[in-house]
């Protein structure tokens, strides 16, 4: 009987092996949700640059705003820090971290370049160069720089969504409807699961974002009057669910 023990020995030691950690589980996906929340943080800081300078990209009597692609990164970097206490690709990141901040950064750049002879357009009042347009357009370029391992997106309630790029997919408008618009949900907290797509399994997050009083100009009141891009206003205030960015990994 004794020369049996090794083999029960290896094929427990196995067993114990397979056993799936639960603990390792959910720090591996509060790692994926602590990515998700850089990459809404930089794109956010990205965004507030667009918004902060909106008056001079609309001013029709300068040419040169001075916001070149270099200038604009400066200044993410500048609120990123003042933000996060470090540089984006500071902190001691990971390989895949480093990759992803490097892709939206380069996405960022990119999208300020090829911008260039609208935002320094004289003689033109409302370019219609916002941070919403903004938002939306490094998004994509960060998708086509990462494919199906990542991807950013801003999407809103279907009632709120301007444009059909941005309406939420199934997932999203279940997370929206369900738990960001229940009066229970703690304001300001992300939703984020592994779930199956395709057979594989993908880390989605969604991260709710709400009116600040500098959206108010083109989603407050009065209801239904024509803001400045030509869409009705939808009445909203302050503090109310605006939308959401949403995160998918790859794992």
């Amino acid at each position: 009987m004794t020369k049996f023990w090794p083999i029960l020995l290896v094929s427990f030691s196995l067993l114990i092996a397979a056993k799936p950690d639960p603990i390792a589980a959910q720090q591996s996906l509060a790692a994926l949700a602590d990515e998700g929340q850089r990459l809404a943080s930089l794109l956010r800081v990205g965004r507030g640059v667009i918004s902060n300078n909106q008056d001079l990209i609309n001013d029709p009597t300068i040419g040169d705003k001075g916001l070149s692609s270099a200038a604009f990164m400066k200044a993410v970097e500048a609120n990123y820090i003042e933000l996060h206490g470090t540089a984006p690709l500071e902190g001691g990141l990971s390989p895949e971290q480093i990759r992803l901040t490097e892709a939206q950064l380069a996405s960022m750049s990119e999208v300020m370049d090829e911008h260039q002879d609208l935002i320094n357009s004289e003689g033109m009042a409302f370019k219609g160069f916002i941070p919403a347009i903004f938002a939306r357009l490094v998004n994509e370029r960060f998708v086509s720089k990462l494919g199906d391992d990542a991807k950013v997106k801003v999407t809103a309630p279907l009632h709120l969504v301007r444009n059909r790029k941005a309406r939420p997919d199934e997932w999203e408008n279940a997370v929206l409807t369900d738990k960001f618009n229940s009066a229970d949900w703690p304001k300001g907290d992300a939703f984020y699961e592994e779930i199956s797509v395709d057979g594989s399994m993908t880390f989605r997050m969604l991260i709710p974002e709400y009116y600040g009083e500098s959206c108010l100009s083109c989603h407050g009141g009065p209801k239904g009057e024509v803001d400045v891009t030509g869409f009705p206003k939808e009445g909203g205030a302050a503090g109310d669910l605006a939308g959401a960015i949403s995160i998918t990994l790859k794992k």
